[in-house]
């Protein structure tokens, strides 16, 4: 039995309603101890004892791209470790990659709480954090000791945000002094143009603004680092056709499809009780459930546009095996996961690692490459 799903989330979600932010504050800091496991006997076991139960290692869910070797497709959202303190503690959970941030180069505080919500009759979270991290600086330093300490077990990607702070006309150098400070340190990079909770941030994506933050970071960048861009589920086929063209022209290593959503169609929540209002009068992006056939949508119109020459993390509403098989098949090398996660539980990556296997095993496919995008077939 998933004691997580049977027990815990029900406790926690429903029975007591637990803020969120403050459940995920609390997680967050349980994990920087668990993160500590070469200074205490007691967490070097418990991090044996996770990798035996939540790991899963078969070399036909293994992949080599761009310059990076995977050991599996499941890789942890942005949003979840936002300053990078258990850096160190998401390959125990089965992670195949885990994506840092968003950081910016100014520090802040974020937006006023409350700002994150769970929607749980439609398996979503609402969220208007609003970049909230200690900024580039802090990160630098945390993870210039983590990588000391221990190099990483799995590619860490850093994804890169607009400070508040920082006019949308100087972006592009907001996005630079990040970039100078992390670029020895992670092993990936995401330029984050389409969250909704930042004013103005995506208004970024437009070809003339985007193409102006790729070009300063991509002269910046001597070592070559791959570099994504993650776009917003709510954009126009064209808009998306444009930054497809961008990615071509200044050879970024792919897309992330997609960040949050701010559609509210078919939402079963009528009411979120900390408010007293419904989803449609708060502001902030779903994820969730209610993403899921949009990304992949998304996922399938760049790869067939690109022919699937463009890698493509796909993001939204994964929870089960087929939904990340759906994912996959549609066109993405990678995927990842958050919100499923809070609700699955830390079983979840181990499930859907089981499920894929036995998708390639039923499709007489011998390695999760092949499986890329052969739904467009």
């Amino acid at each position: 039995m998933d004691i997580y799903k049977a027990v815990i989330s029900p406790f926690l979600f429903t029975l007591v309603k637990t803020d969120p932010e403050w459940l995920h504050q609390n997680t967050i800091h349980s994990f920087i101890w668990l993160s500590q496991a070469s200074n205490y006997p007691l967490t070097s076991w418990l991090n044996s004892r996770l990798e035996q139960s939540l790991c899963l290692y078969d070399t036909r869910l293994e992949q080599n791209l761009f310059g990076l070797k995977f050991p599996n497709p499941v890789g942890l959202a942005a949003g979840f470790d936002k300053d990078g303190v258990a850096a160190n503690i998401w390959p125990s959970f089965g992670f195949g990659f885990a994506e840092l941030g968003t950081v910016t180069y100014h520090g802040q505080p974020g937006n006023p709480r409350p700002r994150l919500f769970r929607l749980p009759l439609d398996k979503a979270a609402l969220n208007r954090m609003g970049f909230n991290n200690s900024g580039a600086v802090v990160m630098r330093t945390r993870l210039t000791t983590l990588k000391q300490e221990e190099s990483w077990k799995i590619p860490i990607g850093i994804n890169l945000g607009k400070s508040k702070i920082t006019a949308l006309e100087v972006a592009a150098q907001d996005y630079l002094e990040s970039f100078r400070l992390l670029q020895d340190l992670g092993d990936y990079f995401v330029v984050n143009v389409s969250s909704p909770n930042t004013p103005g941030l995506r208004s970024l994506q437009d070809a003339s603004m985007l193409s102006q933050i790729l070009d300063v970071l991509q002269t910046e960048n001597k070592s070559q680092k791959p570099i994504f861009v993650k776009i917003a589920p709510d954009l126009e086929w064209s808009a998306i056709a444009d930054i497809i063209t961008l990615a071509k022209t200044y050879k970024l290593a792919g897309i992330i499809a997609t960040n949050t959503t701010i559609s509210r169609e078919g939402l079963k929540t009528q009411l979120i009780e900390k408010t007293g209002k419904s989803p449609q009068e708060e502001a902030g992006g779903i994820s969730g459930k209610p993403l899921c056939d949009r990304s992949t949508a998304v996922i399938r119109f760049i790869y067939q546009q690109t022919q699937g020459e463009i890698p493509i993390i796909g993001v939204g509403g994964i929870f089960t095996p087929e939904d990340a098989w759906e994912k996959i098949t549609a066109g993405a090398s990678l995927i990842q996961v958050y919100t499923g996660w809070i609700y699955e539980g830390p079983m979840m990556v181990n499930r859907i690692l089981a499920g894929l296997l036995t998708k390639l095993e039923e499709n007489g496919l011998n390695s999760i490459s092949e499986a890329v995008g052969i739904g467009n077939s």
